[in-house]
């Protein structure tokens, strides 16, 4: 499963758990002031922690490196669209809000604003 480069702008190394090299997909975009960070899972080409799994560390990691307040982001999961005839290997994206309690933490992205910041 080869994941397109349409989903990322740059190949992104970071700590996983029990700081395994791992690497995920990134793409930040401003779209009217707001800071979008979307990370985007590499299945066979992370040799490391998903980006699931790596959560906030991996969203204070990508802060740090490229100078965001984490409190001033929206930091989005994306499971990009891998052409498999298996369906959870099917595009989507997840706002993650770190501060919400767990069963609150993760919401899909409607289209029209995965369009609306994507476009």
């Amino acid at each position: 499963m080869k994941v397109s480069e349409k989903y990322y702008d740059e190949i992104f190394p970071f700590k996983g758990q029990w700081d395994m090299h791992s690497t995920c997909g990134l793409k930040i975009k401003v779209v009217e002031g707001v800071n979008y960070v979307i990370v985007t899972e590499l299945y066979q080409d992370n040799p490391g922690t998903s980006v699931t799994y790596a959560g906030k560390s991996l969203a204070e990691q990508i802060c740090s490196a490229k100078g965001l307040d984490i409190e001033n982001i929206k930091y989005w999961e994306c499971t990009p669209n891998t052409n498999s005839k298996l369906s959870f290997y099917g595009e989507e994206y997840f706002e993650v809000n770190f501060n919400a309690q767990p069963n609150e933490r993760y919401r899909k992205v409607p289209q029209e604003e995965i369009d609306k910041v994507l476009s």
